[in-house]
């Protein structure tokens, strides 16, 4: 983490909710009895100008979760508001509206961007649908777009594989900011990048945020960096949320055994104070997400496991002012 720099200061959170999530499920059939419960039972919300940090293993259900809210895939059960309206029942212009106002930025730069566009057809995609801008003042705005993720407007006319991976990610990012959206999820948008274009990216991201009021859902498996672009901070097991806090009241008091576990696991730059510490090693493996176990999903890898945590699955709830677990031992 001592080689990532983060420049950006976060600007300001309003205490009005953008994004409601309520008890969402999103189960895909995956044989004739077979249902793989990728999100189960998620209650989360956004307020405006924040970033809610996701944190989790691989095959959590983050990215599920992510595209659900934005309306990709429709929900199992479940609800999600944005400003006060169900993303899944709109229609018509309200929905076109809504594709307009939640954006995405993809986790692979090199899968996500269409190799027979040119990058300047690539940013104006969304333009184009929404009518947005037309003629002259549609070029202007992706040339003002490259300019503002640090590309020139001579890359308008280039296709994606002339460039690199942080420079592909930067085109998804003007391609996010296209159509002046309100809430844009992040799924992932660091990973397959290279530790010092990590921190450009994530600098970035802040800058936007706070010059135009975005809201961002961060997904993210480097909990070192979600510390830094995060207001609070979500963190999942397979398919459930099983702790939600602001971002430095959970990295400095984790409650769910599995948040201590990621969170021992996070590497400090100072070799004393990393040779002293702790480590928490999980035993067994993650169950798996098709027809999971009764009872808490993380009881067969937790040291504290008691008899109702077999039998009783623990929900989310309040233990101090803004700090939610699930876990029985509270």
């Amino acid at each position: 983490m001592s080689e990532v720099r983060i420049t950006e200061q976060k600007g300001q959170v309003s205490d009005e909710v953008l994004v409601e999530v309520k008890n969402l499920k999103k189960y895909f059939r995956v044989g004739k009895n077979a249902i793989l419960k990728a999100v189960d039972d998620l209650n989360l919300y956004i307020r405006k100008g924040e970033t809610l940090g996701m944190v989790g293993e691989s095959g959590c259900g983050k990215t599920t979760a992510g595209r659900t809210i934005l309306g990709i895939y429709s929900p199992t059960d479940g609800e999600v508001l944005f400003e006060g309206k169900n993303v899944h029942k709109l229609s018509g212009r309200e929905k076109k509206e809504y594709t307009k106002e939640a954006q995405i930025i993809f986790q692979d730069p090199y899968a996500s961007l269409n190799p027979r566009m040119t990058v300047g057809d690539i940013i104006a995609e969304g333009i184009d649908i929404h009518g947005i801008y037309t003629g002259k003042e549609r070029l202007e705005r992706v040339y003002e777009l490259l300019r503002m993720v640090g590309l020139n407007k001579e890359h308008a006319n280039r296709f994606p594989h002339e460039f690199s991976g942080g420079q592909r990610q930067r085109i998804g990012i003007a391609r996010a900011l296209a159509v002046e959206p309100k809430f844009i999820v992040c799924d992932e948008p660091i990973s397959a990048l290279d530790v010092s274009i990590q921190a450009q990216i994530v600098n970035m991201l802040i800058k936007f945020q706070r010059e135009l009021g975005l809201t961002y859902l961060f997904i993210a498996h480097d909990l070192a960096m979600v510390k830094h672009i995060s207001d609070r901070v979500a963190v999942m097991y397979l398919g459930v949320n099983v702790e939600l806090a602001e971002s430095f009241e959970l990295y400095k008091n984790p409650l769910h055994p599995y948040t201590q576990a990621l969170l021992s696991a996070i590497p400090i730059p100072d070799p004393e104070v990393e040779k002293k510490r702790q480590r928490i090693m999980l035993e067994g493996e993650v169950p798996s997400p098709i027809n999971p176990p009764v009872g808490c999903r993380f009881k067969a890898r937790c040291k504290h496991a008691k008899p109702i945590c077999g039998e009783l699955n623990p929900q989310l709830k309040e233990v101090s002012p803004g700090h939610y677990v699930a876990c029985h031992l509270y």
